[in-house]
This record gives structure tokens, sequence and C-alpha cells, in this order.
């Protein structure tokens, strides 16, 4: 089981280097999480730039360019972290990048209210790589913060260049673009900071230096790779042979000079995780000391806002509620203001829908042509868009919003120890919050988890918390049964009802990750760094900008794509007769009586099988069936879908059934397809389909059973 769950590793390869000309300078953006390195390399580089993944990892690359009258660069943009010593993928993609991807120059992004932190990672990369610019950002905060830098003596303790930048209002870059280009172009080479350590430990990087310098050949830096050998890395042995030969590790006299070093240390009781304690020990000497002299803090209590804004939303009696609160004033806010915009988007593209099939007459095209193609195909398409794409449009930018102030990572710190109960990881509160908006998004969110085990954990459970496709529904049968559709009240009372149902979902999650992580997949919680970053003022249009592109009309396109074969799927089997009977009222009549031991009927059973692509269309699959029509139709005038609904024996029990079904079944087939690719397995695909399906069947059944008991 242990091999099952590791991540499969693909064949290294080199990360493909996309220049836009010849002489183009590779430049490495590396920093913290939460220091603006993205905003620095979304500034520099605007819309000119692509995505992918680094080659064998689930990590995502962004490649850039920007130009000087100098030179043209190549900006790679670096997975945020906090360290180079390899104990996730991102520290691994970022380590690797620095040594062996060649950069021109490496440039670590700082952040400017915690620099004593973020200097771990500079000291770890002036080691590696002789090409470094340090760029202290947030300046601003800090002066807010009344914190001053000394930036040329930085400059000095590092010997390397020092700029400062305020990225998020793009001041300072053009002195960042000059900066590059002094240092691209300046033959002199300063004398970097060496970090001293242990008076062992040094004697033992002197046994195996001096024969590295000559094997190298300057490809590395000796010491840096001297102390590693030391550390026994193996992530950075694999990448040796693949970089330098699987014979450089063979070499007699470098393997006889690392044993005598070993055994050196092992005299003195100095294991391998001492030698790691005592690197890091070092490193957090040196920048202790370092900003003692550089750094100047006016006001000893500069945080002192922040921590009282923390005590209440990270508190154990107000912040789970303000959490609720907030949630459930985002889906009030989701749900009213997506109702007009809806409506609109509907009568437009169902206006297309009558040009298109005035289009189809006036060629005189077949019957069947124009049912496949405009009833079937595009009227689904046009259902899809019109109901995902205004709630998506105010969701993720509210979603978004709260990322851009800093209010998940204290969701995470809240939701940390229920996840740790349940022998989780902590940062699955962030994927659990992306599944809101969709679930695709949340399966490739939980790429920031680092265990491959409890990667897999979220994964598989990200499918409880339903997301924008399934809102509709929900709301629907929320208000026709339960709330009704007038009065002030009614979207207030919908948005309750809703974040009680998610919050059973958040319930289940809890509870099916604590069965898997007794059964399926076994393990202890691991253990992670969660950084409170400082609250900072929003930037709206930015916010709408990155929401809009990165997320909406990215989860908008892989439901057009899954939903074109759906609306032929669907046609189809509503215009295929056998007798007097559609194929799709024929399977309705065949699941009817395994439907009602869930509390449910055989329309919409086979409504949400056929929902599969999307889970937007389940109720216009049911007023079709219901209808007998052979096209999906929209009744928007909730009591009139009500009364088609009760005529055709819906009651109480087969709403909460609904809804409780809607909130645990299968995966949508974008979220399954994400997953494949997530997990690189069939079988965790297979998994993540039949966990929340069986789990779903199973309340059903047990719902609806107990509540035929008792009436």
């Amino acid at each position: 089981m242990k091999e099952d769950i590791q991540s499969k590793e693909l064949k290294n390869v080199e990360l493909e280097i996309i220049k836009q000309s010849p002489d183009a300078k590779v430049i490495a953006l590396a920093g913290n999480p939460n220091v603006g390195k993205s905003t620095v390399f979304n500034n520099l580089t605007g819309m000119n730039q692509h995505t992918g993944n680094w080659p064998g990892k689930t990590v995502s690359n962004a490649q850039g360019y920007c130009s000087t009258a100098e030179h043209d660069y190549v900006m790679v943009d670096i997975p945020g972290t906090y360290s180079l010593m390899a104990h996730s993928a991102e520290e691994e993609v970022a380590r690797n990048f620095i040594c062996f991807g060649h950069p021109d120059l490496t440039v670590v992004v700082c952040d400017a209210t915690c620099l004593e932190r973020n200097l771990n990672l500079v000291l770890q990369t002036i080691e590696i790589s002789p090409n470094v610019i340090v760029c202290v950002n947030l300046m601003d905060e800090a002066i807010r913060k009344n914190i001053h830098i000394n930036l040329p003596l930085l400059s000095q303790k590092l010997g390397v260049p020092v700029i400062s930048t305020v990225a998020r209002q793009k001041k300072s870059l053009d002195r960042f673009l000059k900066c590059l280009d002094d240092t691209i172009d300046t033959k002199e080479h300063h004398e970097h900071i060496s970090i001293t350590y242990p008076r062992l430990l040094e004697k033992a990087i002197a046994m195996i230096q001096p024969i590295l310098e000559e094997k190298l050949q300057g490809q590395l830096n000796s010491r840096w790779l001297s102390l590693k050998l030391l550390e026994q890395d193996p992530s950075l042995l694999v990448e040796i042979d693949h970089h330098l030969g699987t014979d450089f590790l063979k070499q007699e006299e470098l393997i006889s000079a690392i044993n005598i070093a070993q055994e050196h240390l092992q005299k003195h009781n100095i294991d391998t995780a001492t030698i790691k304690d005592q690197i890091v020990s070092s490193l957090v000497h040196v920048a202790e000391d370092i900003c003692q002299d550089v750094v100047t803090y006016e006001d000893a209590a500069y945080n002192q806002k922040d921590r009282k804004i923390d005590h209440i939303l990270t508190s154990r009696w107000t912040g789970y509620p303000i959490m609720l609160a907030l949630l459930a004033i985002i889906f009030w806010l989701t749900m009213t203001g997506a109702n007009y915009p809806s409506q609109v988007l509907s009568d437009i593209l169902f206006y297309i829908q009558d040009r298109l099939t005035d289009l189809f007459m006036y060629f005189h095209a077949p019957a069947w042509l124009h049912g496949v193609l405009v009833l079937g195909i595009y009227r689904v398409l046009a259902w899809v868009v019109s109901v995902m794409l205004p709630p998506m449009a105010i969701f993720f930018p509210l979603f978004t919003l709260l990322e851009d102030v800093g209010y998940l990572p204290r969701i995470a710190y809240n939701l940390d120890k229920p996840f740790k109960c349940c022998c989780a990881c902590g940062k699955q509160a962030l994927t659990m919050c992306m599944g809101f908006g969709c679930n695709a998004a949340g399966v490739i969110g939980c790429r920031i988890i680092d265990s491959p085990r409890e990667r897999l954990l979220a994964i598989i459970t990200n499918n409880f918390v339903p997301c924008n496709g399934r809102f509709p529904t929900l709301i629907a049968i929320i208000t026709m049964f339960f709330v009704g559709s007038a009065g002030i009240f009614s979207s207030v009372l919908s948005a309750l009802f809703l974040t009680g149902l998610i919050l059973l979902g958040i319930i289940m999650t809890f509870m099916v990750t604590k069965c898997l992580s007794k059964t399926l997949l076994k393990g202890v919680p691991s253990s992670f760094t969660l950084e409170l970053p400082p609250y900072r003022k929003p930037q709206i249009g930015k916010i709408i900008i990155r929401s809009l592109f990165d997320r909406t009309l990215f989860v908008l396109g892989r439901a057009i794509c899954v939903a074109i074969p759906a609306g032929l799927i669907i046609w189809l089997m509503a215009n295929i007769t056998i007798g007097d009977m559609s194929l799709l009222n024929h399977c309705a009549q065949f699941l009817d009586p395994f439907a009602k031991l869930l509390g449910l009927d055989g329309v919409i059973l086979i409504a949400f099988i056929l929902g599969l692509p999307a889970n937007e269309i389940v109720v216009p699959i049911i007023i079709m069936a219901y209808l007998a029509q052979g096209t999906i139709l929209d009744m928007s005038n909730l009591v009139e879908l009500k009364a088609l609904l009760v005529q055709n024996g819906w009651t109480w029990i087969t709403a909460i059934s609904t809804m409780l079904f809607s909130l645990m079944h299968w995966p949508c087939s974008t979220t399954l397809m994400t997953i494949k690719k997530e997990t690189g397995s069939w079988k965790w695909s297979i998994v993540s389909f039949l966990v929340p399906t069986l789990i779903g069947l199973l309340v059903c059944f047990l719902f609806a059973q107990t509540a035929y008991f008792f009436i």
C-alpha cells in the first residue's frame, strides 16, 4: 500500500525555457510564500506569460517575458518556499532549477516586514548560486509599521545587490529592471557571505571540497555540494546522477573522501539528523545577526493591530462562528447577485438559439440535425453557461478577496486541529474552500499538500463540498419546499439553509477522512508551517481580473468541453423511442424501484447520472423527463416547477433526499478527469468516484427509511 500512495515519479527531463530572442537572459524568481513574488512576476510580464507544470511534478510553473533597452528577459516563477532543503515538491523544484537550470540570475524576493525569516532562503540561495539579487518587497508596509532597513549595509553584508520594491503599486520596478541590467553586464564578482558551520562540520567539509572543486570544474558550488553529500539528501543524489552523470558519485577518490568525513563526524556522534540541525541553526543565527545590524524597529509593537484581529478570528470561541457567518454572507451575495444576470444571459443565449433555428429552417436542414446541434448540444451549453457563469463571476472574486486580505490562512489555522484529529493536514481546509467554486479547482489545489497520503485524502473527500454547479439545484429545492420564493427574508433564509447543508458536507468530510485514515490510507498527520500573513488592503481591480481569467473562465471552459457530448447523449436518449416511451423514460422506470428506497424516483436518479458531465443540468433533465419532452426546458417560475414536481410525487422527503444526494454523490466528469491527471492513476479516480457515491446512497437510504417509518 505504501508504494501505491507514493507520487508516481516520472523520468527527469529539463524544464523547457521558451525564449523570445536567442540572447534573452533567464531570471529565476524565488521567495517565501506571501512575499509578493507572483505580484512582481505579473507586474513585470503582464499577460505576456504562459503556465504549465514542472517536468515530472504536479507543481505548476510560469514563465513570463519582459524587456529593457539592454536585454530581453525570461522570468521563471519558482514555487514559493521557505527553504531549499527539499522537504516538499516545491522545495525540490526550486533547488533543482537554481542548481541545474543554469539561470543567468536568481532574484530572491523578501518581505520587508519580516526580513529575518526571509533571509533563510536568501542565504541558502547564495550558497548555491554566484549570481543573486535580493529584492526587498512590501516596503510600503514596512514604512507604515515604522520598520527601517539599511539596504546598502544589507547588500554589503550579503555581498549581492539589494533592491527595494513596492510591487503591488508597481513602484520601483524600473529600478528593479535596471538592477538586472547592471548585474548582468557587470564583470565584477563580489565576495559573497559565507556561512560558518560548527568546527567539526567545517572540518568534514574541508575533506571533500578540494576533490569536488577539481571534479566539478565550476558546474556547482563545491562547498555547498560537500555539505549536501554529508547531509545525504536522497533527492539531490538522484539529481546529481541525472545532471552530472551516474558515474560522478561512484568515483573512488570522492567516495573515499566522503567516507572519511562521515567517520570523522560519527566519532563525535554527529549523524545526518544532527548535520541538518546544525545547518538550520547556523542559517538562523547568521540571519539574526544580519538583521540586528540592518533592521531598526521604531515601534516594538508594530504588529499589535494584526495580533488583536487574529485573537478574534482564530479564537476557539469566535473563529468558527465568524467563518460560518462569512460563508453565509458569501452564499447570500452569490445567490442574490446572480439571479438577474443569469436571467439576462439566459434570455440572450436562448434568443441566439431561436435565430439558429431560423437559420436551420432557412437552409431546410434535416430536423434531426437541428435537434442534435441546436436543441441538444447548444441548449445544454446555453443552460450551463447561463447557470454557471454569473454565480462564479461573483463567488470567485469574493473568495479571492478573502485570499487577498489574508483571511484564508486563518481558516486553515482554525481547521488545522480538526483535520489533525482526522489524521489529515490542515492545508486540506484551503483545498476544501477552493471546492466551493469548483471541485476540479479544489483537486488541483491539493498540490499544496506535501504528503502523498494526505493529498489523496483531500482529493477523495473534496467532492463532499458542493461546487457552484450544485448550488442551483440546492437553492431551487430549498426555496420551493422550505423557504418560499416571496418575502424580503427568503434569500437570507435560503443562504442560511444552504450554509447548514454545507456544514453537513464539512462534517462528512471530517468523518470520511477519519475512516480513510484508519483503513485505506493509514498514517499519521504531518506537521506543516503555516504563516499568517499581515492583513493587506485588497486590490479590487486585480482581484476581479485574476478571478475572472484564472478561475471563472478556466472552470467554465472545462465545463463547456464536457457539456458538448452530454448534450448530444441527452438529446439522443430523449428522442430515441422504444414503444411509446423514450429511452430516457425507459431508463427512469428501470431505476425507479431502487431509487424509491433512497427517497428518490427513477427520473431523479437518471438525471444525476446524465448530469455527470455538469451538475447544472440535473434540474432541466428532471423537467424534461416529467413533461416527456425531447429537449431541455427552462422553468424559471418556481411555483410552476414545484407544482410539476408535486404532481409527479415529490414530498418533503423527496426534496431532502435529493439535496442529500446532490451533496454526496460522484464527482462530475471534469473533476474525475482532473483527479486522473493529478494522481496519474485510474485506481484513485475510481476510489474518488465510489467513496462519495456509496456514502450518499447509504445516507439517503437511512434518511428515507427512517422518515417512512415514522410517517
